[in-house]
């Protein structure tokens, strides 16, 4: 069944992507500890930053099912169909909602001082840059050939 055959690569595959996935969010976590030199709880969980942690993952699956099902076979097709839409999401669509954030949260600032609504901002970074993207994906699929092989 699999074209690479080694031992339990269902549990191999499901370790790639989610090592990927929390190598991504680590190295954006230190990269803000560093930068900003304070720790926030919540950048563990958020969007956004250096790599993107969302390449990463769809990457890795889409590399996994390459390795143990074919690179030209459909599956591998879907997986891969799958890891391109999230990463254009990523760096087209959820940034430029990312972009729009920043031109409402300005509209806000300036109707809060002036009394006319209260204070509410939107999260700015939502999306990724291509760079982002990119090391993600490279992260995904250098974390699943050292663990899947």
């Amino acid at each position: 069944m699999f074209l690479y055959d080694p031992p339990f690569p269902e549990i191999r595959a499901f370790i790639a992507v989610v090592f990927s996935w929390i190598l991504a969010q680590t190295i954006k976590v230190t990269r803000e500890v560093i930068r900003k030199k304070r720790f926030n709880l919540k950048w563990l969980l958020d969007t956004g930053g250096m790599p993107s942690a969302h390449s990463a993952g769809v990457v890795a699956v889409a590399t996994a099912v390459g390795l143990f099902y074919g690179f030209t076979s459909i599956i591998f097709l879907i997986a891969f169909s799958f890891a391109v839409v999230t990463m254009f999401d990523a760096a087209g669509v959820r940034r430029a909602v990312g972009r729009q954030a920043v031109v409402l949260n300005k509209m806000t600032n300036e109707l809060y001082e002036r009394g006319q609504i209260g204070e509410t901002r939107v999260k700015e970074l939502l999306g990724h840059t291509p760079v982002e993207v990119f090391a993600g994906a490279f992260l995904g699929i250098i974390i699943t050939l050292l663990i899947c092989r």
